[in-house]
């Protein structure tokens, strides 16, 4: 009978009352439970963790000290910056940097400015005084020559500033205004295209004294006369334009001259064009604004550029 029970049936234990498995089957089944187990467990711990941050059952401590309350209230009263404040602190970043590069800039042409002005200044000089020194080698004092070379630099400063206005009008702000356009826009570095005009008017002037330096005689003695009064009307140009007018860099006391102020002002409202451009010159323009009825707008102007001046 034992023969025809197969060896896979299960065998009745009589004092438990149930079948027992044959040793053979017992041991997979209980690795799998025992690893079905341990999963259950460990899916039933993360997922209760994770349910309790979800509903936000967080364990307090239950009485806090007052340091512990005080650090509590001191997160709470931290505020996130709004975008306005960003903002704010942008502008003021990049405030801060122009402001550093206008003083680099004006430092560049402080330093442009002295260096050409003691040049030009030290070379008429003593172009002017070994002229007439080698002129006067013989004994013989030319004084009509030195009448008229002087008279001549006088005529040639004044006649600089009608140059000035007539060109200004009829081509810097006609054909040439691609050039001096870059005048009226705010100025990226320390030069601008328009100062090549400087460097336009310094040739005739160096090309008249140079043929007065070397060659003798009226003629000779005019035309260094002539170069002479462009060089100085050069620098007093340079001085009050790009220095009092549109501070590229630091006059000093020229800035405390009433004169001058007025040509400041003047000039100024030139760029704001409220008379059509008008004034187009620069020592005259004063001048020029009152031929067009503009004292007014001139006088507001120059009370404005005194309480800025005297602000900064």
């Amino acid at each position: 009978m034992a023969a025809g029970i197969p060896s896979s049936s299960a065998t009745r234990n009589p004092l438990l009352g149930h079948q027992k498995p044959p040793i053979t089957l017992l041991r997979r089944p209980a690795l799998e439970y025992r690893r079905q187990t341990w999963q259950q467990r460990r899916s039933f711990t993360i997922s209760f963790v994770l349910e309790e941050k979800r509903l936000g059952h967080v364990s307090l401590p239950p009485s806090p000290k007052d340091d512990e309350v005080r650090l509590l209230g001191d997160f709470d009263s931290l505020t996130v910056p709004s975008p306005e404040d960003i903002d704010r602190q942008i502008s003021a970043v990049r405030l801060a940097e122009k402001l550093a590069r206008k003083e680099s800039e004006r430092f560049t042409y402080l330093i442009a400015a002295v260096m050409s002005t003691f040049g030009i200044s030290s070379m008429a000089v003593l172009a002017v005084y070994y002229r007439f020194h080698c002129q006067m080698d013989g004994g013989e004092v030319p004084f009509t020559e030195m009448v008229g070379t002087f008279a001549l630099s006088v005529g040639a400063a004044v006649g600089m500033e009608f140059w000035a206005r007539w060109a200004h009008e009829a081509l810097w702000h006609a054909s040439l205004r691609h050039m001096h356009e870059s005048h009226h826009k705010p100025r990226e570095g320390a030069f601008e295209l328009n100062d090549v005009f400087a460097v336009i008017n310094a040739v005739p002037a160096i090309a008249l004294l140079n043929y007065g330096f070397y060659h003798r005689g009226l003629v000779p003695g005019l035309c260094f006369g002539a170069g002479l009064g462009i060089t100085v009307f050069g620098m007093a140009y340079m001085f009050v334009h790009d220095g009092l007018v549109h501070r590229r860099f630091p006059v000093g006391p020229i800035a405390n001259v009433p004169y001058f102020r007025r040509v400041a002002a003047a000039h100024q409202l030139h760029h704001s064009e409220k008379f059509k451009g008008v004034p187009y010159g620069l020592f005259l323009g004063p001048k020029e604004l009152e031929e067009v009825g503009g004292l007014e707008e001139l006088e507001k102007e120059i009370n404005r550029r005194n309480k800025l001046y005297k602000k900064t």
